[in-house]
């Protein structure tokens, strides 16, 4: 049996699924986190893929952009964008990866053994539109969401078997990027606007997302203190936006990456540089970066994906800045893990780690060329802290 098929079996029957890496363990942080020493070390020059790493880690590059990828037959989408990783029987995994282009959009996956050899390439979504981010279900499934004006969710199947399902209930507005709280039985979601809101999708049966609630983010215009939920009135919005159906939502300024471990959801807003910690089970939210907020010069600015490591370490992609993910600690320590050179023009997208926590994957979206035609998938290898 798939691991897929037992994780799907698992939730509906009432247990919690396996999240790995406690963030911030306990009390919030008094402050956003500072410049400092990173963990890893200091960058060293470019390698031959033009990748800046700390020592000890190594890159590869797993697919481009209108090429097949090695050993398929299957051409790379254009315009990667966010990502996950899914582990599969025998010790592989497949990680997969949006299209952020209209028209076409969708998803592909590549598929790998034990070793990390390539071993299939494939599409499990198509005829969408600007599949930005999304998020990984505990029941292995690909929230693939669409960055549109009215745009949906997909539910997708990483293993390419079962048909992309159309989540309507989870609402009509410019998603970016989902993630999965297993104890809430909650699905929390970012919108990419620039008074854009936090929502929450409470389906009526944990691990269908068919039918359930869709409930908007309240609260005051601070950055932090306690935030309430109400139900969004009309999730489909068909005459008024979803975020201004609720007089009482709080706006954020272009929401983007989303990512849950150990109660709490971190969310990043690229209009305002910063990176948020949603405490779920107290209801408060608060600041874990701000790029304008630091000592000296921001090593991490225009956040955008999020992702995190088993040791507690966040790990934020760049959207422009100096093409860099960036790796935020448990201690409040916020500093560069790697850069990739000679793509100005292009941004950092879908980091996720293998189930083993020994890979990073990423892309730039753009590539050398700074077109959606010229996307770069990458591997990083190296001692991560677990």
């Amino acid at each position: 049996m798939e691991r897929r098929t037992f994780l799907r079996g698992a939730v509906l029957a009432g247990s919690v699924a396996a999240f790995g890496g406690s963030l911030w363990r306990g009390a919030a942080h008094a402050a956003p986190a500072q410049p400092g020493p990173s963990p890893y070390g200091s960058l060293l020059p470019a390698d031959a893929n033009g990748v800046r790493l700390p020592r000890g880690f190594t890159s590869r590059v797993i697919a481009r952009s209108g090429r097949r990828v090695s050993g398929t037959s299957h051409t790379w989408h254009n315009a990667p964008d966010g990502g996950a990783c899914y582990a599969t029987d025998g010790g592989g995994w497949i990680y997969v990866s949006n299209s952020e282009v209209t028209p076409g959009g969708g998803a592909g996956a590549v598929r790998f053994d034990s070793a990390g050899n390539v071993t299939d390439a494939y599409r499990v979504l198509s005829n969408t539109r600007q599949n930005c981010a999304g998020g990984k279900t505990p029941w292995n499934t690909w929230l693939s969401c669409e960055e549109v004006d009215r745009g949906y969710v997909y539910e997708t199947d990483p293993w390419g078997v079962n048909p992309a399902v159309r989540r309507d209930a989870m609402g009509r507005f410019k998603h970016e990027a989902a993630a999965a709280d297993p104890v809430r039985k909650v699905i929390y979601l970012t919108e990419d606007v620039s008074d854009g809101c936090l929502y929450r999708f409470r389906p009526h049966t944990w691990g269908v997302l068919s039918s359930g609630t869709l409930e908007v983010l309240t609260g005051g215009s601070g950055t932090s203190g306690s935030i309430g939920w109400a139900p969004v009135p009309d999730p489909s919005a068909s005459s008024t936006a979803t975020r201004h159906q609720v007089a009482a939502a709080k706006h954020f300024n272009g929401g983007e990456g989303c990512h849950y471990a150990d109660g709490s959801c971190w969310f990043t807003t690229k209009g305002d540089g910063r990176v948020w910690r949603l405490d779920a089970a107290h209801d408060t939210v608060e600041l874990a970066y701000d790029d304008s907020l630091v000592s000296g010069s921001a090593p991490l600015t225009g956040v955008d994906n999020v992702t995190g490591s088993a040791s507690g370490d966040l790990f934020v992609a760049e959207d422009g800045g100096t093409m860099e993910i960036c790796v935020i600690t448990p201690d409040g320590v916020v500093a560069p893990f790697l850069q990739v050179t000679g793509q100005s023009s292009s941004e950092i997208t879908g980091p996720a780690f293998s189930p083993d926590g020994s890979r990073l994957y990423f892309s730039s979206q753009r590539g050398t060329s700074g077109s959606s035609s010229g996307g770069i998938t990458y591997e990083v290898t190296g001692p991560f802290r677990s």
